[in-house]
This record gives structure tokens, sequence and C-alpha cells, in this order.
């Protein structure tokens, strides 16, 4: 059996969130661990939803090296995510990036920080040489959804510059 892999705790706690209990309710409080599923370590997140108590469980592969922290968001490596496509993404930059607070200098910074890591996130879905992310790039409804909509959206040069230009703003609100 085989995992996708939560690279670090940032990106399993990202993924958690855009995966809400069936009943559409995201408040879980979770519990971590280190657990073997038929011989393979795995990390496990547990918990119960929030609004209807239902249990809540779901395994992530461990990264082959352990990212370090580097700030925050830490999502991942150098490699592309397992858990969220590219367009997933760049819908995680474009919400967050219209959701910076007006009257709250540090959280502007931390949100703009979430939206560059994550078109970050979309780049490195870019192939060595290429121009943009190819379609393999998109597996889920909401990614291909995103990409259809807009495909230009998703050429490395237009990624840099979104992502740029959220760091600069970041900058300038600390």
């Amino acid at each position: 059996m085989t995992f996708a892999v939560a690279r670090t705790r940032d990106e399993a706690h990202l993924y958690l969130d855009l995966h809400p209990c069936a009943c559409g309710e995201v408040d879980t409080t979770w519990r971590s661990g280190l657990v073997s599923v038929e011989g393979q370590l795995v990390s496990r997140y547990a918990g119960a939803c929030g609004k209807c108590g239902t249990p809540r469980e779901h395994l992530f592969g461990l990264p082959e090296r352990p990212v370090p922290p580097a700030g925050y968001p830490t999502f991942g490596g150098p490699e592309p995510s397992e858990l969220l496509d590219a367009g997933e993404w760049l819908w995680v930059a474009d919400l967050t990036a219209g959701n910076v607070p007006a009257d709250d200098p540090a959280e502007a910074v931390r949100t703009l920080r979430v939206a560059a890591a994550a078109v970050e996130e979309v780049v490195k879905f870019v192939p060595p040489g290429a121009d943009a992310v190819p379609a393999d790039g998109f597996w889920s409804q909401r990614g291909r959804q995103v990409r259809a909509a807009e495909p230009g959206r998703f050429e490395l040069d237009r990624l840099l510059i979104v992502r740029d230009t959220y760091r600069d703003l970041a900058v300038r609100h600390a």
C-alpha cells in the first residue's frame, strides 16, 4: 500500500483543511504521530469532527528526507506536492491573497507569505526547461477547474511574477 507523502506538517494541515468531514465541517482537533501500516511507517492524523463527532483519520507517507522548517509556512522541499495539485495550490494562493486584512499588518504579512509559498508550490510542478505546468500536474477536480478557467496562469513567467509580487507586498507590510 502506498500513501501520498506529506512533506511537512504545514502541508498536511493544509490538506486536512481542504478535505472536510462528510458533514462539511473542517474543525477537527488533530492528534498526529507515526504508526506502522502493513510494515510501512506513516504519519497518522486522527481526531473527531468538531460538529458531528465522526471519527476522522488520514494517513500520509513520509518524505525521503525531512524538510527542515524555513519559516512559516514550510510546505515542502524542492519536489512537487503529492497531496495537492498545481491548480489546488493556485486556488489556495488566490483565496489567501484575497483575504489579506487591511487593519492587521502582522496578519497581512503572514497571509501574503502563505500566498507566496502556495504559488512557489505551483512553480515546483514546472519541469526543468519547460515554460508551464504540464497537464499531469492537475489531478483533482478543483485543480482541473482552475486550470480550465485560465490556463495561461500556469505559465512559469506569470507564476514567478505573482509569487514575487506577494513576497514584495509582505516585505512592505512588515
